[in-house]
């Protein structure tokens, strides 16, 4: 671990006695607020601008009405999770996020187990969800080359190589500018908010050819071969990936100030200004969409770039608006990355990757986890590579980025309500708190929602059903679930552990730092790794 002089973050004791009764010193230092942390999950949530990178999606499978009164649904029941994460959140706050939570709250017999599929589902998800934003970030910029210069034709490689270079600005930006990032991530919220609002105005001042309203809240659109209820159904699943990733928040809990009041407040907000905006770019786009075969089949592969030339017939402007979402989209990259890296460091801080030392080393003069970014940082190139070889391919990263992050937001609500009704029940008692009985309900609808969406997921978009357009994410998953195992019966079935659960008992009287554990052998050798200097 980094050197700190034996000394704590002054104006932090409570948060980092809180980390050292969890067993962890702590590395990381405390450098964001509550407008820095909401800027920074924000950027990465960023609902209005995922949803015009999957517009096709909801126009083929349902049309505006499935998007627009199934965001309302979805932004709903999204709440429900968050809510219940930031319970969680604010009791533990510990950059392991659900994979932690779900260790410290499962029964002992299933503990570890639990808790490292779901480290595995989080991280793959985190690091596809930055592959997935780097590739939309770079069809941005070049369909704006095709749309200056339609004699251009945009090639797969064009698209990885430029999806490449965002990856490693974030990178680089992760490296040296890890100290800047609560001043950029507030500098993101407000960038992310202007765009909003200009975007909205021009495009519903300047198109004079707009939808009828009977087109975007109530006449069905059905393109995909299969059955209005079973369209419906895959329209939602637009709306599904534009509200995620809003776990950001617990994941950089080690480097937040009074962590566990802020982190959850961050998270929830970041979907209350998700759901909000959301709603009304979804409403606007949808008036101002036009030709939906146009869209759909637009040259620049981009549709909403097609929407803001047919609303403001201005190459330079339409340009103007897809480059705000290219600057949102780098930031995004940026706090994927960041957030992926701490998530890499956490886990094999339990010893839950190979070669978990090395990756787990934190740089001792700027604290930050330089392994574990740039490991991320290949990690999602190595995605992007797949679009070199294949579409489908790659359009299974895409769906396996959105399962990765809701099946490991299932696993903790589903071990919450597990323990409710089993008798095994823990009362959480931080600041975000919720009254037991209105925990079970919000945990119960959250749940609820998680395993449908993760179901629905596995389905093809089209039909007739061929290998080209066929969804692969159950093969995805069945793959990650092997690698897994394959790790967990070599060397983490020995080594793995997470936090020391007898500090859990009690938060506030002082404990060592790992000592005997009740799980026996395997996390008693992990507790002496943890308080090591690495």
């Amino acid at each position: 671990m980094a050197e700190h002089d034996g000394k704590v973050f002054s104006g932090h004791v409570a948060e980092d006695n809180t980390l050292a009764n969890l067993g962890y010193e702590p590395e990381l230092k405390r450098e964001f607020g509550l407008v820095g942390m909401l800027g920074f999950s924000f950027s990465i949530v960023t609902c209005w601008s995922a949803l015009g990178g999957v517009l096709v999606t909801g126009v083929n499978a349902g049309g505006p009405p499935v998007m627009i009164w199934g965001w309302i649904g979805i932004s709903c029941v999204s709440l429900c999770v968050a809510y219940s994460m930031a319970e969680m959140c604010s009791e533990y706050p510990v950059a392991g996020g659900q994979y932690s939570w779900v260790y410290i709250l499962s029964p002992k017999s299933i503990r570890r187990q639990f808790s490292y599929i779901t480290g595995w589902f989080m991280i793959i998800g985190i690091l596809a969800m930055g592959a997935t934003n780097s590739f939309i970030c770079a069809n941005f910029i070049l369909g704006q080359a095709n749309l200056v210069n339609p004699s251009y034709t945009i090639e797969r490689w064009h698209t990885v190589l430029v999806a490449y270079t965002v990856t490693l600005v974030a990178a680089f930006i992760n490296m040296w500018g890890a100290r800047l990032l609560d001043k950029i991530s507030k500098g993101a919220l407000i960038f992310n908010v202007v765009s909003f609002i200009v975007t909205i105005v021009t495009i519903l001042a300047c198109n004079t050819n707009k939808s009828s309203a009977s087109f975007v809240f109530k006449d069905f659109q059905n393109f995909t071969g299969f059955s209005t209820s079973m369209a419906g159904i895959i329209g939602i699943l637009q709306p599904a990936f534009g509200m995620c990733c809003y776990d950001a928040p617990a994941h950089m809990t080690e480097e937040i100030k009074d962590a566990s009041k802020q982190a959850p407040r961050a998270m929830v907000m970041s979907v209350w200004l998700g759901a909000v905006t959301g709603f009304i770019f979804l409403v606007a786009v949808c008036f101002c969409i036009g030709d939906i075969t146009q869209v759909a089949d637009t040259p620049t592969l981009v549709p909403l770039i097609q929407i803001y030339f047919n609303s403001t017939q201005s190459n330079a402007a339409s340009c103007v608006l897809a480059s705000l979402i290219v600057v949102i989209d780098i930031g995004c990259a940026n706090a994927l990355l960041a957030e992926g890296a701490r998530s890499l460091y956490a886990f094999a801080r339990d010893n839950g990757l190979p070669f978990s030392k090395f990756i787990s080393k934190v740089e001792s003069k700027h604290q930050v986890p330089v392994v574990a970014i740039l490991l991320g940082t290949v990690v999602q190139m190595a995605f992007n590579s797949i679009y070199f070889g294949t579409v489908t391919g790659f359009n299974t990263v895409i769906a396996i980025a959105t399962e990765g992050f809701y099946l490991s937001y299932a696993m903790p609500l589903l071990v919450r309500l597990i323990s409710y009704f089993s008798g095994t029940h823990k009362q959480l008692s931080g600041p975000w708190a919720m009254k037991p009985l209105v925990s079970v309900v919000v945990n119960l609808v959250g749940a609820s929602y998680l395993l449908f969406a993760c179901i629905t997921f596995n389905f093809p978009s089209t039909y007739p059903v061929t290998p080209d357009n066929m969804n692969y994410t159950s093969a995805a998953i069945g793959v990650i679930m092997f690698i897994a195992a394959i790790t967990w019966f070599t060397s983490a079935h020995k080594r793995f552990s997470g936090p020391q659960v007898e500090g859990v008992v009690d938060m506030i009287v002082a404990q060592p730092m790992r000592g005997n554990d009740s799980d026996g052998e395997v996390v008693g050798k992990e507790m002496d790794n943890k308080s090591s200097v690495q």
